[in-house]
């Protein structure tokens, strides 16, 4: 890759550095172990009995509420409720949807000539498709950017801050469905029980925080590092354009190169030993999946962006019985948003004067802008 894939985007060099020498490593400054290769990263997706998805016993944030922070079986029952909003036959309807979304981004930046590949384009057409499954009003989606936005960043008061307002928005939303359902998730999970118990509403306000992250940030970070990859490998994009058919496997590779969930938590649930370390209960781990998708022991040359690769089991949707629920509509989103912008403008060019800075968290990776230049 020629774009700058450094260690102020993506560490490459340090993940590679550290699945050689310290694989599995305490970080005393933040009193975490981190966790860098692909063996380890897959087998601690899937043991939740020694590692638990509860990083803390005192749930009152939204999100510690939801699925994403739950282990077996109040897990399996969540996610269960929700599944339903998330099955092929389903997703698979959205797709016109999906198209006309991108084409009418694609109107607007036409008669500038111009586009902001984030901003303009990657980042409203998922916001638009999950507030319209959520049931949120128009006027509001401007508030879903900000909030998923300080849900994945590093400031912690921002992060607090947010889950308080959607707190009080999705609370009140819910409210009103118990007495109008409409046809859309809230209302579903508003009436909807389990083991002959209603969700409280820090459970449904959980779902709504957590779909709203996992629809809209992991999904417009998937499009900007696509069509960032794309510009780099000229080659690739004339593959593309002559056969789209290729599009899906191209996305495979940008979700292996540069996972947009670069990180994810857990707390070990009773002492285990990993690679000879002596694991005490109740220590956070950081599992690195965007090291792991970079592992030489699974991957023939991973620092290639190779879109003809014969074996790509990455992990950037999770493993196991955290694999993500959206992970087909993210797939069809940005498969459909590849091939409509290569089909509006095939001769798109980054606009490098303006340099790439990665947005500001160790979880996500995205880009703050991609400006383009149309053609």
């Amino acid at each position: 890759m020629n774009w700058e894939t450094n260690d102020e985007l993506i560490p490459l060099s340090w993940y590679k550095h550290m699945r050689a020498s310290s694989p599995v490593t305490f970080n005393a400054e933040h009193s975490v172990w981190d966790v860098f290769k692909y063996e380890d990263v897959k087998s601690i997706f899937a043991d939740h009995e020694h590692y638990s998805s509860v990083t803390t016993e005192n749930v009152t944030e939204p999100l510690d509420a939801s699925i994403l922070r739950l282990d077996p079986p109040k897990h399996r029952q969540l996610r269960k409720l929700v599944s339903q909003a998330f099955t092929p036959r389903v997703i698979e309807s959205l797709a016109p949807k999906i198209e006309s979304i991108a084409h009418e981004l694609c109107d607007r930046a036409e008669a500038t000539g111009r586009m902001d590949a984030l901003h303009d384009y990657a980042s409203p057409l998922p916001i638009i498709i999950i507030a319209e499954m959520l049931g949120i009003p128009t006027e509001d989606r401007e508030k879903f950017k900000l909030w998923s936005e300080a849900l994945v960043g590093d400031d912690y008061p921002a992060f607090v801050q947010c889950q308080d307002e959607m707190s009080v928005y999705f609370t009140s939303i819910a409210d009103r469905r118990r007495h109008e359902p409409e046809d859309d998730l809230i209302s579903n999970l508003v009436h909807a029980k389990v083991e002959g118990q209603q969700l409280t509403d820090l459970e449904i306000v959980g779902f709504c925080v957590l779909l709203l992250v996992a629809g809209n940030e992991t999904t417009t970070n998937l499009i900007t590092s696509a069509i960032l990859c794309l510009d780099s490998q000229l080659n690739v994009k004339e593959q593309l354009m002559e056969e789209p058919g290729l599009i899906p496997q191209t996305i495979e590779e940008v979700l292996r190169y540069c996972s947009p969930v670069q990180m994810m938590i857990r707390r070990v649930k009773q002492a285990t030993v990993l690679r000879g370390h002596l694991l005490p209960p109740n220590q956070i781990m950081q599992i690195r999946i965007g090291s792991a998708n970079h592992d030489e022991d699974i991957f023939h040359h991973p620092e290639r962006f190779d879109i003809h690769r014969s074996s790509n089991p990455h992990m950037a949707f999770g493993y196991g019985i955290h694999f993500c629920l959206g992970a087909q509509l993210a797939r069809m989103e940005s498969k459909i948003a590849i091939r409509t912008l290569l089909e509006r403008f095939p001769h798109y060019e980054r606009d490098r004067s303006h340099r790439l800075e990665r947005m500001s968290s160790s979880i996500i990776f995205g880009v703050k802008q991609l400006p383009l230049n149309l053609r």
